[in-house]
């Protein structure tokens, strides 16, 4: 049977057609891409328009259909995977009050001052809210950019707006939304509001802390698992997406919720490390853990039964994005030819990341002595900063852009190693590390992050695509394919296999320590020119 899956990221939806079947298991079958704007603000916002997915989305299901030349009828579902703790306000009619906003909007720091940080304080945070806050959910919205400050940035600073406002919904609960005309928020997507109670026998959002971080119950929507059906497309959304009425919907999850999924990394103790345009070390635990001074907490995924121990670095393959357009191309056009040599007939790669890999693949481990630190918007794990920023250290009249780009790279793994050391001192991660998202594409990114973690690392096929196989895994679960989440393993092969070098193990060790001073050398400076109030 046919599904469609999306993956609804930063800066795209992409639209993923999979056949499922016990037999040939989850097949991907083709995808189609359409990018949308990221807004980022003067005053630490960062917002993106809903109805631009929507259009995304539309525009993709269209396409696909028509390349693919599978007839509407033969869908069987859709569903989402996508990013999370957005804040979309909508009204009664589910339409947007708002411009969402993003997951890295940091503008709520007032917010978060006046909400958690006044009174008798443990950790710098208010005593009884933060006890009461661990206790039910298991997790505090300490970092400035948690949904909640977002929510109550609006309430303060555009209060006519806000009295506009029916639900609170996360990205793929608006595209629901949009579907099936129903307001329902999958557990995950739930949970990372950080409002709701994960204690058994009482899941559901907690009246207590809305209550003391004045939320407004009325504003949360019903909540369901990331497996169920949760409505049909209704005649205009099935006109505009160009599928058939009635086409059961699936609610999907988060990005953190999906791609261990489509990764295959589902059992207990099972760790993967994604890195997108964001990335994470995540492990999947059966308890809740908290570590709150390295801003490590145990989530709620799409397992009702286990939980994901997760670490969260903010840019990851943004910074090679970065490195790309102001490092390795001509920016300032010195040059006249601007054609890429990677479109030259004779070249052997098919993109520019292709052919920057191939640039920077000789560079040694250490990139001659050249470090980077990926902070490029902030940072949240293992230290909450939104003024940190990228460095690059110990450049030389010798270092090269190939130097800085390998760096780059590097600085992104050594990051993950941080984050992986922190979630070692709450749980035992695996040995064997399952690697996806984009950056998992390319084999020297891959062989670094064995290296510098000094783990080996499996990768699976279309590891780009990991969270929208998370979620057609999902579907295939709901549509009763298999039964139970531990076989999506069984469906899920690994397709490369990366081992450590010792050697450049041993580099990256000694060049970790270094890493890691790097941050307190300078974080007052970091708050000096970035504070908001400059």
């Amino acid at each position: 049977m046919y599904v469609i899956a999306y993956d609804v990221g930063t800066t795209g939806v992409k639209c993923c057609l999979f056949s499922l079947s016990m037999e040939t298991g989850i097949e991907f079958i083709a995808g189609e891409l359409v990018d949308y704007d990221l807004y980022v603000l003067e005053n630490g916002g960062v917002e993106q328009d809903p109805q631009q997915w929507w259009r995304a989305m539309c525009d993709t299901t269209n396409q696909l259909l028509h390349k693919a030349g599978v007839a509407k009828e033969a869908i069987k579902g859709i569903s989402f995977c996508a990013q999370m703790q957005a804040v979309v306000l909508v009204d009664q009619e589910g339409q947007p009050v708002r411009n969402a906003m993003s997951y890295m909007d940091n503008r709520g720091k007032k917010q978060m001052e006046q909400g958690l940080q006044r009174g008798f304080k443990i950790m710098g945070m208010n005593a009884r809210k933060l006890l009461r806050s661990i206790m039910i959910s298991g997790a505090v919205s300490a970092s400035v950019k948690d949904p909640l400050w977002k929510y109550k940035w609006v309430q303060d600073e555009e209060p006519e707006i806000f009295s506009k406002v029916h639900k609170w919904l996360d990205v793929k609960d608006y595209l629901v939304c949009r579907a099936t005309g129903n307001f329902i928020m999958s557990r995950d997507s739930a949970f990372a509001t950080l409002l709701y109670d994960t204690r058994k026998g009482k899941e559901g959002f907690s009246r207590e802390l809305c209550s003391m971080m004045d939320v407004n119950m009325e504003h949360l929507p019903q909540i369901c698992e990331c497996r169920d059906q949760v409505g049909t497309i209704t005649g205009q959304a099935a006109a505009e997406l160009g599928l058939a009425e009635g086409t059961p919907v699936f609610s999907g999850g988060g990005d953190a919720s999906l791609i261990g999924v489509g990764a295959g990394a589902v059992e207990t103790g099972a760790t993967h490390i994604y890195m997108g345009t964001s990335g994470w070390v995540s492990t999947v635990v059966e308890k809740q853990r908290l570590d709150i001074g390295s801003m490590i907490a145990s989530i709620v995924g799409a397992d009702p039964n286990r939980f994901n121990c997760f670490a969260e670095l903010e840019t990851a393959g943004k910074c090679l994005e970065w490195a790309r357009d102001h490092i390795g191309l001509d920016e300032l056009g010195l040059f006249k030819e601007k054609k890429f040599a990677y479109e030259d007939l004779e070249s052997k790669h098919k993109n520019l990341y292709g052919y920057i890999m191939d640039k920077i693949s000789q560079i040694p481990a250490g990139s001659n002595g050249v470090l980077f630190t990926p902070w490029l918007h902030g940072n949240r794990c293992p230290f909450e900063d939104p003024d940190a920023r990228g460095l690059f250290f110990n450049l030389g009249i010798e270092t090269t852009a190939s130097d800085m780009i390998h760096a780059v790279i590097e600085g992104v793994c050594l990051h993950l190693k941080w984050q992986l050391r922190a979630m070692e001192k709450q749980t035992k991660t695996s040995q064997t590390i399952r690697f996806a998202g984009g950056g998992a594409l390319a084999p020297l990114t891959c062989q670094i992050l064995a290296d510098v973690l000094g783990r080996r690392i499996e990768t699976v096929k279309n590891p780009q695509n990991a969270g929208a196989v998370g979620s057609a895994a999902l579907m295939a679960l709901g549509l009763k394919v298999i039964e139970s989440i531990d076989e999506i393993k069984t469906l899920i092969s690994v397709d490369h296999v990366y081992e450590p070098q010792p050697a450049n193990t041993a580099v990256y060790e000694n060049l970790f320590q270094i890493f890691r001073s790097l941050y307190k050398t300078n974080r007052k400076n970091f708050g000096m020119l970035n504070r908001r109030s400059l």
